[in-house]
């Protein structure tokens, strides 16, 4: 196959760009090699990106991955006229990338608190994250973090985005690493991806990617009621059910790991006494979800079961390595979202004037918009989604 042509003139844009999506650099002596890595992990994921069309042309395709290249056309077709998200030259390319995460992101917190630590470029900002295109070179980084004393983890991603920066060459593409998820999982990932073209504030990471959620949220509840079938939204319905309720438990506890961390000040309280405060509530964590995956498997008596062994294996991973960083990354995607749902709904549904007053809230000081934002609904509900 031959490789997307970068233009020479537009080479440091490009350059700049792939690297700062994808997280920041810590020190002027590294900085070269993230950069690298950076641009030959998106270039050659760029290469192995062909047109929608070509991949149906194709006599020997998949049958299942013929079924969902063309739910993904029609889904970007929904997006772009039914939620005004842009109609450019994302998402209608597919790439195999041959791996099962698209990047992966490392995260890093300090042990008593839940705040993330940050990198920072001209593009983006300061961002909680950083992303690598291999796994070894993530957890390399992690492991500086971790040596640090900070709190760490590696997980995989199925999908990041150019912002729109990188429709010239061709867009962000459709991946393996999430085409085969269940439909109202796959579109709800489109919408959100396609939300962060619409509005970016730089360096504010929660708002980014709360006000995405939101978008996917709403966004896939009108395209399952409007284009779906009635199994399908059962699916998601069950689906969304469990991830309710398992962001229910991580918000209380994030809630009380928070509480645990401000006593640290002021009540002065020593690193030990901290330190077992946090053991208990961690495991009181453990133990919550575990009574919640019996009853998800119908372990508990007069349980029903819903799901398999396998299909609760991302909660698994994410509880067994639960620490401030896991969960302060999460926090990211919760906790402005009923806050944006709220503004939807006081711009009448109407999605430019919603994105006109998502963006006029960019220009407001970090602290202010999101004090603007929180005034829109109640504490209970800006805790989390």
């Amino acid at each position: 196959m031959r490789p997307t042509p970068v233009r020479p003139t537009l080479w440091l844009t490009f350059t700049l760009t792939c690297a700062a999506l994808l997280g920041g650099c810590a020190s002027t002596s590294s900085s070269l090699g993230y950069y690298w890595q950076s641009v030959r992990g998106h270039v050659q994921l760029l290469q192995a990106a062909e047109p929608i069309d070509h991949w149906l042309a194709r006599p020997d395709i998949n049958p299942a991955l013929r079924e969902r290249l063309q739910l993904a056309q029609k889904a970007r077709t929904f997006a772009a006229a039914e939620l005004g998200l842009p109609d450019n030259a994302s998402y209608r390319r597919y790439a195999d990338l041959k791996r099962p995460a698209a990047v992966w992101n490392v995260v890093a917190a300090p042990p008593y608190a839940l705040k993330l630590h940050t990198w920072c470029f001209p593009v983006t900002g300061c961002i909680g994250y950083r992303g690598y295109f291999t796994q070894a070179d993530a957890q390399a980084e992690a492991d500086q973090l971790a040596a640090q004393g900070l709190e760490v983890e590696v997980y995989g991603v199925p999908a990041y985005s150019t912002l729109g920066y990188m429709n010239w060459a061709g867009g962000d593409p459709l991946l393996n690493t999430f085409i085969a998820w269940p439909e109202g999982d796959f579109v709800r990932l489109l919408f959100h991806e396609l939300a962060h073209q619409v509005v970016y504030a730089e360096g504010d990471t929660l708002f980014n990617e709360s006000f995405a959620t939101a978008v996917e949220r709403i966004g896939v509840a009108r395209w399952l009621a409007e284009n779906s079938t009635p199994a399908a939204r059962e699916a998601y319905a069950t689906s969304e059910a469990r991830r309710a309720a398992f962001r229910a438990l991580t918000r209380a506890t994030r809630a009380r790991l928070a509480a645990i961390y401000e006593q640290k000040e002021a009540l002065a309280l020593d690193q030990q006494a901290l330190h077992a405060m946090k053991i208990v509530a961690m495991q009181d964590f453990r133990a919550s979800y575990d009574r919640l995956r019996a009853q998800w498997l119908g372990i508990t008596p007069g349980a029903v079961a819903q799901v398999t062994t396998a299909q609760v294996a991302g909660y698994d991973r994410w509880v067994a390595k639960a620490n401030n960083a896991s969960f302060a990354a999460q926090a990211a995607y919760d906790e402005l979202v009923p806050a944006f749902e709220a503004l939807f709904e006081q711009q009448g549904r109407d999605w430019p004037r919603f994105y006109d007053a998502v963006r006029q809230l960019t220009r407001q000081p970090l602290p202010g918009r999101h004090e603007a934002l929180r005034a829109l609904v109640t504490p209970k509900e800006t805790s989390g989604a």
